[in-house]
C-alpha cells in the first residue's frame, strides 16, 4: 500500500511538562532493556563467529536459548537482505545482511516470548522486538505532535483490527536540550494514530497474544554511534525519511509476520 505522508504540527493549548516523562515513555516503549553480556547469541552477515548467509550457502542458525523450543533460523532473501526467524519460532522478518541480531537480548518475560535487538553495521541499535508483554499506558501529559509516515500491516491483524507502522514525533517547548526538544520514534501500533490538537507520549505496542508485542526504535538525529556523522537535524525529519537507513528500518519492521 502506498505510504501516506502526513505532517500535523499543532500548538498545545497548555504548557507541557519537562521532557523527562516523554523520554521515559519513548525508552520504555521503543528500546526495551539493554542487552546483557552473554545473554544471547548474535548473528550478522559480517560477524567473525557466525557464517555469512549467501545465495548459495545455508546460513548458520543462532544459538537456541534454554527457555525456547524452536531454533532461530536465517535464510537468504533478496540480495543484501536476510530472513530471520525468532528463537521461539513465533515471527519472521527481513533485515539487511550487514546488520546484527542479538536474540535473546536479555531476560525473557515469564512464560517465554521474544526479546531481541537489531543493530546496524556501526553498532547503532535500530529496533527492539519483544512479545508476551503486559503493558499499559497513562496519558498524564499531552504534546504537540507530528505523524510523518503510516502504513497498515494486515499480516499482524488481530480481532478484526489491523496494526500500523508509524513514524511520529512529539514536541516539548519546555526542553532546553536540542536532543530532547523533538523526540521521534518508529514502530507498530494497534491503536489509532494521534488526532486533534495534541497527543499523549509515544507508546509503540501492538496487540498480540497473550497481550501485546513491540517492534520499534527511537530516531536520534544526534546519534554518532560507530563514528558516523549525525543525521539531518530534528527539523528535517522528511530528509531522514529519504535516507537509506530509514528505508531499511521501515522495510525491516513492516516485514514482520507470524510464522503460522
Amino acid at each position: 500500500m502506498k505510504t501516506q505522508e502526513i505532517l500535523m504540527y499543532r500548538s498545545a493549548s497548555t504548557a507541557v511538562a519537562a521532557s523527562g516523562a516523554l523520554c521515559l515513555a519513548l525508552l520504555l516503549g521503543a528500546c526495551g532493556q539493554p542487552a546483557t553480556p552473554g545473554a544471547g547469541s548474535t548473528t550478522t552477515a559480517t560477524s567473525t563467529t557466525t557464517a555469512s548467509p549467501t545465495a548459495s550457502e545455508s546460513p548458520t542458525s543462532t544459538t537456541k536459548p534454554a527457555t525456547t523450543s524452536a531454533p532461530a533460523t536465517t535464510a537468504p532473501t533478496t540480495a543484501g537482505w536476510t530472513k530471520y526467524t525468532t528463537t521461539d519460532g513465533e515471527f519472521t522478518f527481513e533485515y539487511p545482511s550487514a546488520w546484527t541480531i542479538t536474540d535473546p537480548a536479555g531476560e525473557l518475560a515469564e512464560g517465554g516470548g521474544v526479546f531481541l535487538t537489531v543493530s546496524n553495521e556501526n553498532g547503532k541499535q535500530m529496533a527492539t522486538l519483544r512479545s508476551n508483554m503486559s503493558v499499559g499506558s497513562t496519558c498524564t501529559e499531552r504534546y504537540p505532535y507530528g505523524v510523518l509516515d503510516i502504513e497498515p500491516l494486515p499480516a499482524l491483524a488481530q480481532g478484526g483490527k489491523t496494526p500500523k507502522f508509524i513514524f511520529e514525533s512529539r514536541m516539548d517547548p519546555s526542553a532546553t536540550d536540542p536532543a530532547k526538544m523533538n523526540p521521534m520514534a518508529y514502530g507498530i501500533i494497534s491503536g489509532p494514530e494521534p488526532s486533534g490538537p495534541d497527543a499523549c507520549p509515544i507508546f509503540h505496542f501492538f496487540t498480540w497474544p497473550p497481550n501485546a508485542a513491540m517492534f520499534s526504535g527511537v530516531y536520534d538525529p544526534f546519534d554518532t554511534t560507530g563514528g558516523g556523522a549525525p543525521n539531518p537535524g530534528v527539523d528535517n525529519s522528511h530528509a531522514y525519511m529519504e535516507t537509506q537507513e530509514y528505508k531499511d528500518v521501515k522495510r525491516m519492521i513492516t516485514s514482520l509476520k507470524p510464522t503460522s
